[in-house]
């Protein structure tokens, strides 16, 4: 995968944030792109622009929480380009609550989403890329998949769990000529704080405010990555076949805190103190 000229790619989670900022470098690197989404407004605008502009994209409405509408969206890929070479299950979730105040109805939202979606995708389209003999698969986790907080149980664990979904497909597709790649990251200039805007009606979670992302900034304590810098670091791994991608130093911080304390065997501590 060192060369993705005239290649196809599907990206979920297409309409905003990392996965249009990767729409637009893949097309930049002469790729044709499947943009799944299930913010269709959004979606249709988003890739009529970039039609628009030049780029060859097919856009797709998808629930990935549901795997016959991912059967579906291979279906298309493959009717509309022939083959899918890239696959990134970037497509995530997440309540705000705490473990204690979330609902069932919420933590199926949040696991369907974060951990079914990308399990979906990656046996739906891994299968192909093994039998075609070439692939990549990036899979979007999150530094709340190597380091929690008191804050968001269900998003920790459903990020945890693409982790290790990640490490353990690494291994099974070794020598199969394709690739995986877990990507990550801390704090990026996205939606995903206000993503309860598409939580079905069940989970009773209220529609959020627009939050400035200086603000969340100044509540972490750190610095807004731009998801085209993301776009770009997950591009280079991919033709470098490198499984991690890490975005910030401090989660590597982080990830020694917790492995120390793991070796001394000492209780879990929050990276945000308290």
């Amino acid at each position: 995968m060192k060369e993705l000229n005239n290649k196809t790619a599907v990206i979920t989670g297409a309409a905003s944030g990392i996965g249009l900022a990767l729409t637009e470098r893949c097309i930049g690197e002469g790729m044709k792109v499947v943009m799944a989404d299930i913010e269709a407004p959004k979606l249709s605008l988003e890739a009529a622009r970039l039609r628009d502009a030049g780029g060859d994209v097919l856009d797709v409405v998808v629930d990935v929480a549901d795997d016959v509408q991912v059967e579906a969206l291979k279906d298309a890929a493959l009717g509309a380009y022939g083959a899918v070479h890239l696959l990134v299950n970037n497509a995530g979730v997440a309540s705000g609550r705490t473990h204690l105040r979330s609902r069932p109805a919420d933590l199926r939202w949040v696991m369907g989403v974060n951990v079914l979606g990308v399990a979906y995708g990656v046996s739906t389209f891994g299968r192909l890329m093994v039998e075609q003999g070439e692939g990549h698969i990036v899979n979007t986790a999150s530094e709340a998949g190597l380091s929690a907080t008191p804050f968001l149980g269900s998003y920790h664990t459903s990020k945890y769990a693409v982790v290790g979904l990640s490490e353990a497909l690494s291994m099974e597709l070794a020598g199969t000529g394709v690739g995986v790649s877990c990507l990550c990251p801390e704090l990026v200039d996205t939606k995903i704080f206000e993503s309860t805007r598409n939580a079905p009606a069940d989970t009773g979670l209220p529609m959020p405010p627009e939050i400035p992302i200086d603000q969340i900034e100044a509540m972490m304590g750190t610095t807004a990555m731009d998801p085209a810098d993301v776009a770009a670091d997950i591009i280079y791994a991919v033709k470098a076949n490198r499984f991690w991608i890490i975005t910030h130093q401090v989660t590597l911080d982080r990830i020694a805190t917790r492995n120390r304390d793991l070796e001394l065997g000492r209780a879990p501590r929050s990276p945000m103190g308290g």
